[in-house]
Parts: C-alpha cells; structure tokens; sequence
C-alpha cells in the first residue's frame, strides 16, 4: 500500500481517540437500529448509524494493534492504514446485516475478559449473563423459551447446525466480541431464529501478538492454550488452539462431588486468514476443528430395567447380573467438528456485499456397555450418526437514498445425513399370564443404517426506511424452504417500527413470521418393524416425520439511557406456534431427536440495566416465561402411549420451561492507571427450575437454584523485564462459591434421559503470557 496522507495519519489518530473515550460496558439488553446500539455506549445527537458503527469497529482494532512492551500502540503509516481501511470494511459489514427493531445483548473484549474464568470459560456460561437464557443438562442453554433453535454465525456467516450435544465445537476463546440477538428479526435471518449469536473472530489487527495460556485445578482439569496473531502488508492471519483434559466432561447424575467415569479430552484450533485487495475489497478465510471424547458418567444403585421373571432364571441373566453394576459401566461417547468459511467482501459506491461458501461435517459415534446396556434397557446400541453440509450466503445492501437501504440475500445448503446402528437385544418368544413379555436368552443382532440428502434454502429482501428523523420503519419478505425428510416451503412477511422520541429513548414493535425446518440430523430414520417382537421394541409403532415450525412473533420494548453509563430496558413477547419443534433423549445413546407439538405458545418479558463509570461496572437482568405444547403429532415411537394420550387433547409444560431466570455481575479494576492493575469480578445466575414429571407430564418443577462466581486477575506489564514478553496475567477463579448443590435435571420428563446435577464449588487457577 502506499504511504498515507497526513490527513489519513490524522483521522485515524482522532478515531483512536474516540474508540478510548467510548464506554465499555455493554450489559444491557438493547434495542437496536443500527448494528452498534448504545451498548457499545452513548453516541450524540444526529449522530448517524454508519458513524456510531465506524467508533464501534475502529475501537475493536485500534486499541489493540501492535501493543509495545510498555503498553503503548506502535503507530506506523503502514499500521493506521491498514487500521483504517479494515475499519472501514467492518463496517459495511456490520451494516449488511442490522437487527433494526431486534433486542441485542453484546459482549465486548472487556466483558469476556470479565467474566469468571475470562476466554477459559464455555460459551454457554457466558451465554447465561444474557436476559432470557435459561440452563440445561448437556450444556444447552433455551434462549427465550425455545429449546435449541439457536443460530450461530462467525463474521456474519451462518454455520449449518452439526451433531454436538455435550461439547461446543465454538470455544470463547474464538471470539473478539459477540452479540445475541433476540426477538422479532428482520427478514435477513432465518431457519433457526430463537436467537442469533454472532461471534466475531479474533484477526491479527484486533488480536496482534501471541499469547501462551495454563490453567486448571479441580478434578484433573488441564487447559493449556496457544494463539497468535499479526499482519503484514495486505495480509492478515491469526490461529489460536487449545487441549482439554477434565473429570467433568457431563454434568454428574448424582449430587457428589465427583462423578464417577466422567473423563474428557478435547481439542479446538481456530485459523484466520485475510486479503486485503484495496480499500473496497477483502477476502477471508476461517476453518475451525473440534473432536471432543466424553465418558458417560454412572449413576450407581439403578433398577435394572431388563428383568422379567423369564429371564431372571435364565443362565445368562445370573451371568451378567453377578457381573454388572450401574457404578461401573463403560459408556463412550465422541463428537467431531470441522468447518470452513470462504467469503468475499466488496464494496461498490452505493451497494456493499459479502458472499461466503460454506462447509461443516459434524458426526457423533456412541459405544456402549455390552453387557450393561443389555441388563438395564435391553438394548446394547452402537450408534454412529453424522452430517455433511455445504452452502453457500451472500448479503446484499444498496443505499437507495438518504431514506431508503434496501437489502436482500439468500442461503442455500445441501446436506448428507448418514445414520447407522448395530443393536444387541433379546428377541420376545410369548407373553405370562399377566401379559408381560418373556424373551429367549440369547441374543440377536440388527443392523440399521439409512443415509439421505436433502435441500435448504432462503430468500429474503427488506427496505429500511425513515420517514422522519427519529422513526425507521423496516420491512420486508422471507422466502423459505426445506426437501429433506419433509418437504415444506413459506413466505414470511416481517415488519419493525423503531421510534426514538427524545435522547437516550427507544421503543420498538415488530412481527415477524417465522418458517423452522427440522433439525436435519435429528430426525429419526429408524425402521421400527425391525425392532418388534425384541427387547427394543417401542411402545409405538407409529412415526409421523417431524414437520417445520411456522410461528406468529411479536415483540415490543424499550430501552433508555438513563444517566451517562446507567442503561435500563424491559421487552415482552409472544410467539404462537403450528408444529412447534421440541427435542428429547430417548434410549442410551446421547443423541437427541426431534418431534412436533401440534401447537404451542411460548411467551414472557424481560428486563436488563447495567451501569459502568471508571474501573467500575454493574449490570443485572430477570426474565419471565411460560411455554406449553399440545398433542404430539411426530416420532411418537419414542414416547409412552399414555402420555400421548393425555397430551393429545391437554396442554403440557414443555420440559425446558423455567418461569423465572436472572443473572447479574459486578466488576472492579484497582490501580487501572498503572502497569499492574488487579481486576475483581462476580456474576451470578439464578434459575426457578426446569420441568419434571409430577402426575402428569412435566407437570412438576425440579427445585430453584442460585449459584455464583468469583474472579481475581492481577496483571503485569514486563514482569520478567525481556523485551519480546509482554502482559503477564496470573488468575484465580471459583465457580460456585458456596458449593450449592443443585439439580438441572430430575431424570424424569419429556425427552429426559437421566438426571443431571450441576458444577460443585471448583477452583481454579491460571497464567496467560502474551509476546
């Protein structure tokens, strides 16, 4: 690049000024119109959307470029140009794809420093500072009522879903900063659309440098990490990867302290690599990898459920009874991730684009216990299931004039789902007088397998308008379909109205109509009849394939500035559903399958406030919901006949419904404006409880929880005084500090496999070494 002028080396010295000036705390839930809504702080009056994500952007680049020893920021011409021509190219990127009218909740570098346990923390524990995130087993989180419809994107790339269910195949680690965003979306997001969590990666502008990390404690938990970052010319690179080693890989099924055979080993690498062409031009490429190996952890004293009188008496039954116990069974489980995002961005006067490629494969094998699965379900399964996808996503955005932004775009995949099972049961030979089963006791084996290919697709255009100076109106079209195991498609009007009556002040309203296909790797290919007659027979023979969900969203809110860096908002919504999709774990390996209720409706408020001055911050968040379904209409070979009975003309809890959840969290930076700062920090997460079943389905409430965390990172600048080191952190972290022992899951309940009982207090402990 040539050098820059000296107006050039002036605005990006006035730019970097502004990113500092900026308050950082983002706690709040907000209502956005515009990508950087004021929780990347106030922005002045007539300040423009562009301008507010131009400081916003900037601020994530320029205050970390090439961080000397001593703390400063080494300006070069080469560095302010390539500080200001990737700030530019963030922020058409940002505005390809707004939220105007949505609820936002952003995470900042500051905030995922913040929280306990900073980037070592999972993805899901930071999740839950946000308003509306509920906890579950397995490390799922429900956002606003729904159970898994949560869509991740990397830089505005939508990842298709993949097979995980234990491990996250994203790590905090990835990301820069991150946003969720919930409500009535725009036309631009669709397919799973209970939230969006956007993670933007760490590059080598925003993140130059590299950085050693070893941190562990409790239970054998062993997590070194390594990243580095940099640029040079128009080239930009960054990698980070990172091993785990824990006793706690799932949650324990018993309120000890430790679990028995509960093992994990993982390991994440994320890569980035971009091309700068010029000012208006940049390709990008991301690929990611995650392969996860879990334990499943025992449950001892379990009723052997495979014990019929026929069978007890049998020489196999005393063989594997004299054998076999629930506190030492041998169940795997591995999960693997691979990913790759390919895109290209250009910008051309009026009209910004970003147009990616796509591909992520994702499988999930299970391996029994032979002879334990046999004895307590009748059934010792290996399950291998796993999901191939490929797509492509392009964004459009033309500036048609002051008053109108028009945007359209599209996503297309191709998926290849192949699923295959060998099953050791016990094959019925008649009925007693009471008309139980009796089985031979030999065994037999079946083997089933299936593999299909399907579709994906979406369409979408919306106009932004602004008839007046503080009013934006956007609306516009979704065209959706799904040729998969169903075949479906839907047009989805959306609209949102975003008033700003004064400074500081917005409400907002919107409609959307939502279109969700079927998780394609969740739905069930089994061939029943193979099964009847055996151990592993289901209750059921019938097996309606899962349908897509079609839903009428509404949402309003309004947030407020209430004093500089005291934020303050409150939201409700209401979404009424036709199909609406649920997931469950039925039989021994942990892979969940999809179903529909006929109808549902999910609806509930929240309200979020944070407040930040100085080294100080504060922020807390409560949230109220009520979800429900009625009468099962899909894959109900996996439920009992009775409940289907009595769901089929009732409404129900859906078991993921938990009425009340908060979380809040404070921090404090001591001797911020020298070299060795020391940062305290607490959050906390309360939850009123998840669904169990009582005389009826989910009828039952498993009982109310509050836990909370500490932090402690003191930093130095040169401790060891060599030049090529830099920051050195040292840190202490408590989860749970009061070591409350509660319980996320009872066992029992729709969909609900075993029981599951949450982190007991942990300590642990870190050094981090950037260079």
């Amino acid at each position: 690049m040539s050098s820059p002028r000296p107006a050039l080396r002036m605005t990006a010295i006035l730019l970097a000024g502004t990113a500092f000036a900026l308050p950082q705390a983002v706690r709040a839930a907000t209502t956005d119109q515009s990508p950087p809504a004021k929780a990347s702080g106030p922005t002045t009056d007539g300040d423009t959307p562009q301008a507010a994500a131009s400081r916003t952007s900037f601020s994530t680049t320029a205050a970390t470029d090439r961080v000397l020893p001593d703390g400063s920021v080494e300006a070069t011409a080469a560095n302010e140009e390539h500080i200001v021509v990737n700030a530019h190219l963030d922020l058409m990127r940002a505005t390809l794809q707004p939220a105007t009218g949505a609820t936002i909740y952003r995470f900042t570098r500051r905030d995922l420093e913040t929280i306990p346990g900073g980037d070592n923390a999972p993805l899901n524990s930071v999740l839950l500072q946000a308003p509306g995130v509920a906890q579950d087993s397995y490390g799922q989180i429900h956002i606003r009522g729904d159970h898994n419809e949560v869509q991740f994107r990397l830089d505005g790339v939508e990842l298709p879903e993949g097979m995980n269910v234990f491990g996250q195949a994203l790590m905090t680690r990835f990301a820069h900063s991150m946003s969720l965003t919930t409500g009535a979306l725009p036309s631009e997001y669709g397919f799973l659309q209970a939230g969006v969590i956007d993670i933007t990666t760490k590059t080598g502008s925003a993140d130059p440098g590299g950085d050693v990390s070893i941190y562990g404690g409790a239970r054998d938990y062993f997590f070194p990490s390594l990243q580095y970052g940099g640029h040079a010319g128009k080239w930009d690179y960054f990698a980070t990867a990172d091993f785990v080693h824990d006793r706690v890989g799932i949650e324990n099924p018993t309120p000890d302290f430790n679990a028995l055979h509960d093992l994990t080993n993982q390991y994440h690498f994320l890569g980035h690599l971009r091309y700068t062409a010029d000012e208006n031009t940049r390709i990008s490429l991301t690929a990611g990898v995650s392969n996860a190996e879990y334990q499943l952890p025992n449950n001892p004293g379990q009723q052997r459920q495979f014990a019929n009188p026929s069978f007890l008496g049998s020489a196999l039954s005393q063989n594997l009874y004299g054998s076999v116990d629930s506190a030492s069974l041998n169940e795997r489980q591995k999960e693997i991730t691979d990913f790759g995002i390919l895109s290209l961005q250009k910008d051309i006067g009026t009209i910004s684009l970003q147009s990616s490629a796509v591909v992520r494969y994702s499988s999930l094998g299970y391996s029994p216990d032979m002879l334990g699965d046999l004895v307590y379900n009748g059934n010792a399964q290996r399950a291998q299931r796993s999901v191939f996808s490929s797509g492509s996503q392009t964004d459009v955005t033309w500036h048609a004039n002051p008053h109108h932004t028009v945007r359209f775009g599209y996503q297309v995949y191709v998926e290849r789902v192949v699923s295959k099972t060998d099953s050791t049961v016990y094959p019925q030979t008649g009925t007693d007088d009471d008309g139980n089963a009796i089985y031979d006791d030999r065994t037999i084996s079946i083997h089933d397998g299936n593999g299909r290919t399907g579709w994906l697709y979406g369409l979408y255009a919306q106009d932004e308008w602004q008839p007046i100076r503080n009013l934006t109106i956007n609306y516009g079209l979704r065209f959706d379909g799904v040729d998969e195991y169903t075949h479906s498609k839907q047009v989805s009007p959306r609209i949102n109205i975003v008033y700003q009556p004064w400074h500081g002040g917005t409400f907002h309203a919107g409609y959307s109509r939502y279109y969700t296909p079927p998780p394609f790797e969740l739905v069930g290919g089994t061939s029943l009849n193979k099964f009847a007659n055996t151990s592993a027979a289901p209750g059921t023979l019938q097996d309606t394939t899962v349908k897509a969900e079609r839903d009428h969203y509404f949402d309003a809110g309004f947030a407020q500035e209430i004093l500089p860096g005291w934020h303050a908002s409150v939201d409700a919504y209401v979404k009424l559903a036709k199909n609406l999709i649920d997931e469950g774990q039925f039989g021994s390996p942990i892979i969940l399958s999809a179903f529909n209720y006929r109808r549902g409706q999910v609806h509930g408020y929240e309200f979020a406030t944070d407040y930040t001055r100085g080294p100080f911050s504060v922020y807390g968040n409560f949230a109220w919901s009520r979800a429900i379904g009625k009468d099962i209409t899909t894959a109900q070979w996996n439920f009992d006949p009775d409940d289907l009975a009595y769901i089929q003309h009732r409404w129900i809890h859906l078991d993921h419904d938990q009425r009340w959840t908060a979380s809040a969290g404070a921090s404090y930076t001591a001797f911020y404006r020298t070299g060795h700062p020391l940062r305290l920090s607490a959050t906390m997460v309360y939850g009123s409880g998840l669904r169990q079943d009582s005389d009826i389905p989910n009828g039952g409430v498993v009982p109310q929880y509050e836990t909370f965390n500490l932090s402690a990172v003191q930093s130095f600048r040169d401790l060891f005084h060599i030049p090529f080191l830099k920051r050195t952190q040292l840190r202490l972290d408590v989860i749970n500090l009061f070591d409350k022992r509660y319980e996320l899951r009872s066992g029992t309940g729709i969909g609900v496999g075993a029981p599951q009982y949450g982190l007991r207090r942990t300590i642990l402990t870190g050094i981090d070494q950037r260079f």
